[in-house]
C-alpha cells in the first residue's frame, strides 16, 4: 500500500561512499526519482565520524546510513527503502503479488542479514589480518545459498522482470564481493544480473565512484 504525504523538504542522506547499505538507498532515491541531500560521515577519518556525539544522537547505533526525511530520522537500510516506496510515487520497489513480494524480501534479508554485515567494516576492524579471507568466506558461504534461489526466481532482474529491492541489494554486495577479490564466476545467475543492473542509470549514478565525498584517487566520471 503506497500512502498519500505532502513531502515539504528534501530527504538528508547521512552516508558513507563505499558503504553497501548507503548505496542501496542511493539506488532507492534514484530509481524513484526523488532529488536528497547527502551528508558525508567518514567511516575512516579521525576515528569514525560515525562515532562522534551529533551522529550517535542521529542514529544511536552509529552505522550508516541514517535518513532525516518527513520529520523524523530513519536507520537500517531495507527500512528507508520500503518506506519511501511506501510514501513516494514511482517506480515500485516491491512487488503487488504476494508470492514475488515474499521473494523480494528473502533475497534482500539474506543479502542485508545473512553477508553483508559480516563483511561490514566494524567487524573487519576487530578480524584484523585475516579479515580478506574472513570477508572472502562469508561471501562465497552467502552467494552459495543465493545462486540457487535466483536461478528459481530470476527473469531480467532478481525476481521476474521488474526491479525491486532485491536488485537494490544484489549490486552493491557483488561490488563488495568484488573488492575482496571473490571469484564470481562460480555464480552465473548472480553474475548475469549484475552485469545487467550496473548498465541501468540509478545504478551508475549512486555508484561508489561518483559520489561527493568519494577521494579523488577513486572517482569516476
Amino acid at each position: 500500500m503506497r500512502l498519500s504525504f505532502v513531502h515539504l523538504a528534501k530527504p538528508v542522506l547521512h552516508g558513507y561512499f563505499r558503504s553497501s547499505c548507503s548505496w542501496r538507498v542511493r539506488i532507492a532515491f534514484a530509481l524513484k526519482g526523488i532529488e536528497y541531500d547527502q551528508v558525508p560521515v567518514n567511516l575512516i577519518k579521525d576515528g569514525g565520524q560515525q562515532y562522534t556525539p551529533q551522529y550517535k544522537e542521529l542514529n544511536p547505533m552509529q552505522q550508516v546510513p541514517a535518513v532525516e526525511i518527513d520529520g523524523m530520522t530513519i536507520s537500517q537500510s531495507l527500512t528507508i527503502i520500503q518506506y519511501i516506496d511506501e510514501t513516494r510515487p514511482g517506480t515500485p520497489l516491491l512487488p503487488v503479488d504476494p508470492k514475488k513480494r515474499v521473494q523480494v524480501r528473502m533475497i534482500s534479508d539474506l543479502i542485508a542479514s545473512g553477508i553483508q554485515p559480516l563483511q561490514n567494516l566494524y567487524v573487519l576492524q576487530k578480524i584484523g589480518e585475516e579479515k580478506v579471507p574472513w570477508a572472502q568466506h562469508f561471501i562465497n558461504r552467502g552467494f552459495q545459498a543465493l545462486e540457487p534461489i535466483l536461478k528459481e526466481t530470476a527473469g531480467k532482474y532478481c525476481v521476474g522482470d521488474e526491479i525491486s529491492m532485491a536488485d537494490i541489494c544484489l549490486v552493491p554486495q557483488v561490488y563488495n564481493a568484488e573488492r575482496f577479490k571473490v571469484d564470481i564466476e562460480p555464480y552465473p545467475t548472480i553474475k548475469r544480473l549484475n552485469a545487467t543492473l550496473v548498465e541501468i542509470d540509478a545504478f551508475r549514478t549512486s555508484h561508489p565512484s561518483r559520489q561527493p565525498d568519494t577521494p579523488d584517487d577513486l572517482r569516476q566520471p
